[in-house]
C-alpha cells in the first residue's frame, strides 16, 4: 500500500506540474496490520524480532516513498516553490505489541500522554524557509490549514472561528514566543490542555487528573496535582472555558476502552498500573 500511494503521488505531481496543486498524502504505514514486502523485510536481516523487523520494513518503504515524492518535485522544477509538511497523527499504538516505540515518552495512541502528542512536524519550502531552522514552539495539526492558506496567499474564512494560526513566521525564524495561549485535545470526556509548558489531563471516568510541568518533566513522571493546586485550578479553568465554547460531542462514543499507559497490549497487566478510559 505504501508503494502504491507513493507511485500515485508521483503521477499526480507529473499531471499537475504546470498549475498550483494541493496534495494530501496520507500514508497508512506503519499502522496495523503490519505488512511489508519481502524485499524490505530481507533488507533488515540484522533485526531478530519478527514483528519489529516487519515494522521497520514498513518504515523503510515509507522513507523510500517520501524520497520518491520529493524527487518528483525536483524533477519537474517544483522543489523550491512547493511547501511540504510531514507529520504524524499520533505516536505508536500499544496494540502493535512493540515496547519502546515512543521512548522516552510515556503513553500510547488513544491516550494523551507525550508519547502520543509529541509527534514529528517537519516543514520544507526552500524558496522561503531557511534550511535547518528549528522552532521549539508548541504547535498542532489545527495550524496546517492556516499555514497552507498563508503560503498560498488565500484569506481565511471570516464566518467561523479559526483555531489554527499560520506557522510560517516561526518556520522562517522571524517569530518568537508561542503561537497559542493554550492547545487542547478532547476525546469525549477525556480532555487535555497544554499551556505555558504545563499540561493537565482529566478523564471523566477517573477522579485523579494528571498535571505535569513539561519544562522540567517532559516524560511525565511526576504528577503534581497535590503539589501545585494553583496550576491545577488555572489549567482546569482553561479547559472549562474551551468546553463551554465547544459544547458536547456531536455524536456518542461507540466504544470506551481501558488503555494502559506504560505497557503494550502483548504484556500482562501490572497491579496498580496507570491507565485511561478512552471513548471513541
Amino acid at each position: 500500500m505504501t508503494d502504491y500511494l507513493s507511485d500515485e503521488a508521483v503521477k499526480a505531481i507529473a499531471a499537475n506540474r504546470n498549475r498550483p496543486f494541493f496534495m494530501y498524502l496520507a500514508y497508512n504505514a506503519p499502522h496495523n496490520p503490519l505488512q511489508a514486502t519481502r524485499a524490505d523485510y530481507e533488507a533488515l536481516g540484522h533485526i531478530e524480532d519478527h514483528a519489529l523487523r516487519v515494522y521497520a520494513a514498513m518504515i523503510r518503504a515509507l522513507d523510500r516513498g517520501i524520497g520518491n515524492v520529493l524527487a518528483a518535485l525536483r524533477e519537474h522544477g517544483l522543489e523550491d516553490n512547493t511547501l511540504v509538511i510531514f507529520s504524524s497523527d499520533n505516536g505508536g499504538a500499544h496494540y502493535i505489541g512493540l515496547p519502546g516505540l515512543n521512548d522516552p515518552y510515556r503513553g500510547w495512541k488513544m491516550t494523551f500522554f507525550e508519547g502520543v502528542l509529541h509527534s514529528p512536524f517537519f516543514v520544507k519550502w526552500p524558496a522561503r524557509i531557511p534550511a535547518g531552522t528549528l522552532s521549539t514552539a508548541a504547535t498542532s495539526h489545527i495550524d496546517v490549514f492556516a499555514t497552507v492558506a498563508d503560503a498560498a496567499g488565500a484569506a481565511l474564512p471570516t464566518d467561523r472561528a479559526i483555531d489554527g494560526v499560520s506557522l510560517l513566521p516561526w518556520a522562517m525564524g522571524v517569530a518568537d514566543g508561542e503561537p497559542h495561549e493554550a492547545l487542547f485535545w478532547r476525546s469525549g470526556h477525556y480532555q487535555v490542555v497544554q499551556a505555558g509548558g504545563w499540561k493537565l489531563q482529566r478523564n471523566g471516568r477517573m477522579q485523579q487528573p494528571w498535571l505535569y510541568d513539561l519544562n522540567e518533566d517532559p516524560t511525565e513522571q511526576a504528577n503534581l496535582v497535590e503539589i501545585r493546586p494553583d496550576k491545577l485550578a488555572e489549567l482546569a479553568a482553561l479547559l472549562d472555558r474551551q468546553e463551554g465554547e465547544l459544547g458536547p460531542p456531536g455524536w456518542p462514543s461507540i466504544v470506551e476502552a481501558v488503555i494502559p499507559v506504560d505497557r503494550t497490549l502483548a504484556d500482562p497487566p501490572v497491579p496498580g498500573e496507570a491507565y485511561v478510559y478512552w471513548p471513541n
